[in-house]
């Protein structure tokens, strides 16, 4: 019988409960989170508010609340959402508001924090802001139709969209610049290019700031045709046989056909596969055996090319 040392004993258990953690999700219901900003009484002329807590550990998600006025006389229930970082920005009327926070995972939640009460004064939309959700941030895609949402913004009567290719360099020359009393619009882009976007409120007096530019880009030309380098046409090869093809410019993976020798079965469950490289082996296969196979190119945004020529081998 082998005896450990204690140093090895040690190590040999303290891997045996981290790698136990890996399947068994703690429980975090003793553990607590920790308000930090907007502080008690926190006063606002901002409408919109930056909250912030402490993070928990083998916490998934937190589940943020605001109401006004007072959690134990609530009227309206503002926020009730689940945000997997430890910040959150939203948007708010004037008021009188307590805002509170627990920590969960897929088995267990802390206790929610003590309510802190904030209050967000009446203020010019001029020192305002909108708060700007849809497309998110440097968005890469192949639908034309898109919809821009915001956050509605207290004291604004319509909402100014502009979209640009130059970064607002020259305002004469936008893509768009579409006013609206609601708080999403949707439009067709036309052209493969970058695109950024922002919002302001309106109201028959004033103007707010601008919202942060969020960049898009639509991307809608599918990579060019694949070329099989190898195995030849037709030719017979041995087991384990590597099926090879030429490098497209804009593709960042390839979607690899293969079928059996009726040429429309399916090869087996693991086709169509998406490979990163320009080679693929294959290990499987009986002698005498004719497999076909074709290849095509996709692109980051996700088009996919022109499948190349349809090529067969047989096993030998």
């Amino acid at each position: 019988m082998i005896k450990l040392k204690p140093y090895f004993l040690l190590v040999a258990l303290s891997s045996l409960l981290f790698g136990c953690k890996d399947f068994i999700e703690p429980s975090i219901k003793e553990r607590q989170v920790m308000l930090n900003a907007p502080g008690n009484d926190y006063k606002s002329t901002s409408y919109t508010l930056n909250f912030w807590w402490n993070q928990v550990e083998d916490a998934l998600q937190y589940r943020l609340q605001i109401v006004t006025p007072k959690f134990d006389s609530a009227t309206v229930i503002v926020v009730d959402t689940v945000v997997k970082s430890d910040k959150f920005a939203f948007n708010l009327s004037p008021g009188t508001y307590q805002w509170r926070v627990r920590a969960e995972n897929g088995s267990s939640e802390t206790a929610y924090t003590t309510p802190q009460q904030f209050s967000v004064l009446f203020s010019s939309i001029k020192q305002q802001v909108v708060q700007v959700n849809t497309p998110g941030s440097n968005l890469l895609t192949t639908q034309s139709n898109l919809n821009f949402s915001w956050g509605e913004l207290y004291g604004a009567t319509k909402y100014r969209l502009q979209l640009d290719t130059n970064s607002f360099a020259d305002e004469t020359k936008l893509v768009l610049d579409q006013a609206t009393p609601a708080q999403q619009f949707t439009y067709k882009l036309l052209k493969d290019q970058t695109y950024q976007w922002r919002v302001r409120a309106e109201n028959d007096t004033a103007q707010s700031r601008w919202s942060v530019i969020r960049n898009l880009t639509f991307d809608s030309t599918p990579p060019g045709q694949v070329s099989l380098t190898a195995p030849a046409a037709d030719q017979s090869v041995s087991s384990p046989v590597t099926m090879r093809w030429s490098q497209v410019a804009t593709a960042s993976k390839y979607r690899l056909y293969a079928f059996k020798a009726d040429g429309t079965t399916r090869y087996n469950d693991s086709f169509p596969m998406l490979i990163n490289t320009t080679s693929y082996t294959l290990t499987t296969g009986t002698f005498g055996e004719r497999i076909y196979w074709k290849v095509t190119a996709i692109d980051a945004a996700g088009n996919e090319g022109t499948a190349s020529t349809v090529r067969s081998f047989t096993l030998q």
